[in-house]
């Protein structure tokens, strides 16, 4: 029996994109039924980030227009990873298999098809993997391989040039709910479950309409909530630092010493000046590190809602 899919769209001030990628997904969605891979029973499920423009409405309008769209609102902004996590407890109890994937159309929804089967070939996971870079500019490409292989020595567990579009069965969202942390890196969180995976490779388009919502800023702040919320090496790393410095210290007062004693001696401002404010950056970058675990076991103990649903397209 044909299984049911909800494919998740995160959205947040989308009003400009929604127009033209809802007609694809509903499209790509029937020709997925049409095939009997999955259930007339499958549903596209937008969720709201907290829009301050149109994009609540439209997602409504969708659905009245059509009953495979639905939609779930947030209360506040609340960040792409909180949003996406929302819908995934939204479907865990309703779909046997979900696709999670972005608004703007740049994720190739005819990749779903291939995800989809290799589900039937009993992977509970499948990663949606770039097979390429080529339309990225050269700053773009070297910062995003960067990030990845950075992660990857952290300890962090992600695969490469994969970004949020996969499929994952409700086997995998039950174990998901048991995760409780605030600071949310689902790229990095899913491998940890485990379960049979594997990879589909994908052509990434250009944006439909509209502009990105993840300038370089946001990029870097995920990038060091994922080093952060899943690798604690950066603390041994600064120990391993302090242990060079001490050494290279040790190394400066013996050379001090036997130089004040052989009455070679020469005062001079420029090397002292130099190693204290490399002594500061050293420790105010250490704190700095340090600082940001401590943040993050400060919200995690608050245990504060990752997301809040104001508003169902289905229970007004």
């Amino acid at each position: 029996m044909a299984k049911i899919l909800w494919m998740l769209i995160p959205c947040y001030n989308e009003e400009k994109v929604l127009v033209h990628t809802a007609p694809v997904f509903l499209k790509q969605l029937n020709h997925l039924i049409d095939m009997d891979l999955v259930s007339d029973e499958s549903k596209i499920l937008f969720i709201d980030d907290g829009s301050k423009d149109s994009t609540w409405s439209i997602i409504k309008k969708l659905s009245e227009e059509d009953s495979h769209f639905i939609g779930i609102r947030q209360s506040r902004n609340r960040g792409h990873q909180n949003s996406l996590l929302a819908g995934l407890m939204q479907a865990k109890d309703e779909a046997d298999i979900t696709i999670s994937m972005d608004c703007d159309g740049q994720d190739d929804i005819l990749a779903t098809e291939q995800m989809i089967k290799e589900y039937y070939n009993g992977n509970e996971v499948v990663y949606a993997v770039r097979s390429s870079r080529e339309t990225d500019t050269f700053f773009k490409k070297f910062t995003a391989e960067s990030f990845y292989k950075i992660l990857k020595t952290m300890g962090a567990e992600v695969v490469f040039n994969h970004a949020d579009y996969r499929l994952v069965s409700s086997k995998v969202l039950k174990n998901l709910s048991d995760f409780k942390e605030v600071n949310l890196f689902l790229r990095g969180m899913i491998p940890l479950i485990g379960y049979k995976s594997t990879v589909v490779a994908y052509e990434r388009k250009q944006r439909v309409a509209g502009d990105t919502h993840y300038p370089l800023s946001k990029m870097l702040t995920l990038a060091f909530d994922g080093i952060t919320s899943l690798s604690t090496k950066p603390i041994r790393l600064i120990t391993i630092l302090g242990l060079i410095v001490t050494l290279f210290s040790i190394v400066g007062i013996i050379w001090s010493v036997v130089t004040y004693l052989t009455g070679n001696a020469v005062a001079g401002w420029a090397s002292m000046t130099a190693l204290i404010c490399f002594m500061g950056g050293v420790q105010l970058a250490s704190i700095g590190v340090i600082g940001e675990y401590i943040g993050k076991i400060y919200m995690e103990v608050k245990a504060r809602p990752r997301y809040i649903i104001s508003e169902y397209t289905w229970k007004e």
